[in-house]
């Protein structure tokens, strides 16, 4: 069975914004996902908030390119009402990183990569960074 790999907003932001030092080893899960060694999935949230930040700094064009781009590696995740109400009754600090979360979840990963893993304390699955994913991916198909 294909790993099922949740991405935090952040983690899609360092892969379309080749923003080091996180560049390199989330270029690498990318790759994996392309070779369809595991799946990505991320959030409808994602989309918008990595355009935003791109067309920002960048412009509209580039940032609905790299999107598409992305797209093509990458499920999504529903966010429904019913998501949206167990955000709101959550234990989460953060209203988004709850969404997040409860998305992961509802599309069954078996991990949830960010860079903010304080965020996520109350977490059922694994919350990794990508380095340390690929470390537990690397080790497992190793074996």
């Amino acid at each position: 069975m294909i790993p099922r790999i949740y991405l935090d907003t952040n983690i899609v932001l360092d892969l379309l914004t080749d923003r080091d030092p996180f560049y390199q080893s989330v270029l690498r899960l990318a790759t994996l996902a392309d070779l369809k060694k595991i799946t990505l999935v991320v959030s409808p949230l994602t989309f918008a908030t990595a355009n935003y930040f791109i067309a920002k700094f960048e412009n509209a064009f580039i940032a609905q390119e790299k999107l598409r781009k992305f797209r093509v590696l990458c499920e999504i995740s529903d966010l429904n009402s019913d998501i949206i109400d167990k955000g709101l009754v959550s234990d989460f600090n953060d209203f988004e990183d709850a969404l997040q979360y409860l998305c992961a979840l509802n599309a069954q990963c078996e991990f949830l990569l960010t860079r903010n893993g304080k965020d996520f304390k109350s977490a059922i699955i694994p919350v990794l960074t990508v380095e340390e994913y690929l470390v537990i991916f690397n080790s497992s198909f190793n074996n």
